[in-house]
């Protein structure tokens, strides 16, 4: 199976939009796709417990069922760090047992939404580096593109690198529609970033529904796609 872990530059980016798009566009290529928000903080308690609206996002665009419990299995009511919230719950984020979760979905691939941007703690000195070693085999950084977006997409990459994921590769997502020179700013992340661009994914001025990702002169699915430079 083909693990994908989406984060991003920063939180309230899209990357549920992101893994939502990615998620249908794999169905609708043929594959059996999963998704997981595995740590999610600002959860609506509900007569079944607590939701989080990107993991049902996520839900609603796949093509292989799971229960609730594994597509989410640490749910916090807070809508603060998920660490702070799972300190202040009693129950902390166990990685070893998400890990185990992601690796028991049968699918051809699974969708895997991290938590705000890459070096988000998530207690005990852990941070979310290591989740995404736990359930995924490369990470797709989605870029909110938008003024320093090409510091912050850097940052990210060169991190990402230093804790020894492979990058599969990055997704520009059109976060601000009166960001000015967006054909530059796009042209000159591709040329310094140590990964290529996969896709686009265009304005949405409402989050109802989810629009196309639009692949970007690369085959997603060959699983030799790798461009790190590690």
């Amino acid at each position: 199976m083909n693990r994908l872990f989406i984060t991003g530059t920063d939180t309230e980016i899209g990357k549920t939009l992101v893994a939502s798009a990615l998620i249908r566009h794999l169905v609708a290529a043929d594959y059996r796709v999963a998704g997981m928000k595995p740590v999610a903080s600002g959860c609506e308690n509900t007569d079944e417990g607590l939701r989080n609206d990107d993991a049902l996002k996520l839900i609603a665009a796949a093509n292989v069922e799971l229960p609730y419990e594994t597509v989410n299995p640490f749910a916090y009511e807070p809508a603060i760090a998920p660490h702070i919230a799972a300190q202040q719950a009693g129950r902390l984020i166990d990685i070893n047992r998400i890990g185990q979760l992601a690796h028991s979905i049968d699918a051809d691939y699974l969708v895997v939404e991290g938590v705000g941007g890459w070096c988000v703690p998530l207690g005990e000195s852990r941070l979310l580096a290591e989740l995404a070693m736990a359930t995924a085999d490369e990470v797709i950084i989605v870029v909110g593109m938008r003024l320093g977006c090409i510091n912050h997409a850097l940052l990210t990459a060169a991190q990402i690198e230093r804790d020894g994921l492979s990058l599969k590769g990055w997704i520009a997502n059109f976060v601000d529609p009166d960001m000015q020179a967006q054909s530059e700013n796009l042209a000159t992340l591709q040329t310094l970033m140590p990964c290529a661009l996969l896709g686009t994914l265009p304005w949405q001025n409402s989050d109802r529904q989810i629009p196309e990702l639009k692949i970007r002169g690369t085959n997603l699915f060959k699983n030799d796609f790798s461009c790190s430079r590690l």
